[in-house]
């Protein structure tokens, strides 16, 4: 699968779009008269796909959309899919599957297929020949072009897929519906140019670019204004910003310029690839007030014979030190991780290698995974002799760890305040609230609905696990 380099939308080519969803909102209101028509969006994956699906919602809104909570109730229901795991893409079939007799009920309803997944040939076949109740497909490369692809289903009634490898894009200029103005997604880049061997995504996102600091700097502007308190900047590589841009700037004298807005707020970011990882970056997060004390550092293997076999190109030794001076100039930072076990050749003693950097790096908390093989990449050609049941014993046990490292970590915080950011009530809305931590831990505690959005202070009065609860301190 060859890859393009990366170039900038023409004002033409947005402005095209523009045109194109008006004419979409007039096909719309022809037929569906003063009723306003209803769509349904599914995200699946990682924030940057979150961040996508606010886009094109921004889009379909435009377009004269509602938007409802179930695809019963759709008119338009848009599945934004992720490849980057079986199971993701699993899910995404099941679920289309689902869709048949709700468009027999409602041959009216359309149904839209986007994202990681459908930039990948087969799987765009596959939809073609085995879901012909899918009207439209297409990939990463035309989100900008939802209101374009979406008349030509509506005026045409034919099936369109828009899968084809050209060049990866930025995009300005065009809506977007954001579902919640406290936490707020800033993508500054796209695309990947490390090509991990287990790693499907430089191939389906395409070659690394980023936004111009400027364009960055507006969005954060307005997102600020709009009332976010925690803006996460979004990148596949956050470290490798300004690449191919005409500015001389690197991602720490972005982080910089946005620490020095003003207002109350929190700048999180992801992911941060260890080999980019700098001692710039470590100074500048110390430096910067509203940068949060965390950070998402992915390992993926405490061996380096599976790390060089995984392309990451840094080592074991090289990983423990930038945690070493990350402490050394955040105390208090915490750290998250990414874990992959049973990649192909792996063996148990290399796996042992993960949990020791696991019991020495002390992560707040992990992402982990047991290898899932992905076509196209060099990893899905590899020898796999493992059972998957022996990967899934490596995973109990790299769990069980983390879980002891996990109520040890909990319990020192008992008794300690700590600021943070009311998100929302619980789920069982018996009057609590969760709060988060500039180090990424929730905090469940007593308090009235009108502080969400708002920092509180919160001595921690119980711990456990993974949830801590407190008492909010006036």
């Amino acid at each position: 699968m060859e890859l393009q380099k990366a170039s900038s939308v023409s004002l033409a080519e947005v402005t095209k779009q523009k045109e194109y969803i008006e004419l979409t909102a007039t096909v719309l209101r022809a037929r569906f008269g003063h009723e306003t028509p209803k769509a349904f969006v599914h995200t699946y994956g990682c924030q940057g796909n979150v961040s996508d699906s606010e886009r094109m919602k921004g889009l379909l809104a435009a377009c004269g959309y509602a938007f409802c909570e179930r695809a019963e109730d759709a008119d338009f229901v848009l599945f934004n899919t992720c490849a980057v795991r079986e199971h993701a893409e699993d899910r995404v079939f099941g679920n289309c599957g689902a869709l048949k007799p709700l468009k027999e009920k409602k041959p009216h309803m359309i149904i839209a297929l986007c994202g990681c997944m459908m930039q990948q040939e087969h799987i765009a076949n596959r939809i073609r020949k085995s879901y012909p109740f899918v009207n439209l497909v297409f990939g990463t490369f035309a989100f900008h072009r939802l209101p374009e692809l979406l008349y030509k289903v509506l005026t045409s009634g034919k099936r369109v897929f828009e899968t084809d490898e050209t060049k990866g894009m930025i995009v300005e200029g065009l809506p977007v519906h954001r579902d919640r103005s406290v936490k707020a997604w800033l993508p500054v880049m796209y695309g990947c140019d490390n090509f991990c061997s287990y790693c499907i995504v430089p191939y389906v996102r395409g070659r690394e670019r980023s936004r111009t600091p400027q364009a960055v700097l507006e969005e954060a502007k307005q997102l600020i204004a709009d009332g976010a308190k925690e803006i996460t900047l979004l990148g596949q590589n956050v470290n490798s910003y300004g690449k191919g841009l005409q500015e001389n700037i690197n991602f720490p004298e972005l982080l910089r310029r946005l620490n020095a807005l003003e207002g109350d707020f929190i700048i999180r970011f992801m992911t941060s690839h260890p080999k980019d990882c700098t001692k710039e970056l470590l100074d500048t997060m110390a430096e910067c007030e509203k940068c949060a004390r965390h950070l998402h550092l992915p390992v993926q293997s405490g061996n380096n014979r599976i790390l060089s076999e995984m392309n990451r190109r840094y080592t074991r030794e090289h990983y423990l030190e930038l945690i070493r001076y990350a402490r050394s100039v955040m105390p208090d930072i915490s750290l998250t991780t990414d874990i992959i076990t049973g990649f192909p050749g792996e063996t148990y003693e290399e796996f042992l290698d993960t949990v020791s950097l696991v019991r020495e790096v002390n992560y707040t908390s992990m992402f982990t995974f047991i290898y899932s093989p992905r076509k196209g990449t060099k990893a899905a050609e590899m020898d796999d002799p493992v059972p998957y049941e022996e990967k899934s014993r490596w995973m109990r046990e790299l769990l069980a760890v983390q879980e002891e490292i996990a109520a040890k970590r909990t319990a020192s915080m008992v008794g300690k305040v700590f600021r943070v950011l009311v998100e929302d009530q619980t789920r069982e809305k018996d009057g609590l609230l969760t709060g988060r931590t500039a180090g990424n831990v929730n905090i469940d505690f007593a308090g009235e609905a009108s502080l969400v959005g708002t920092f509180c202070f919160v001595r921690v009065t119980q711990a456990g696990n993974w949830i801590l609860h407190g008492e909010r301190v006036e």
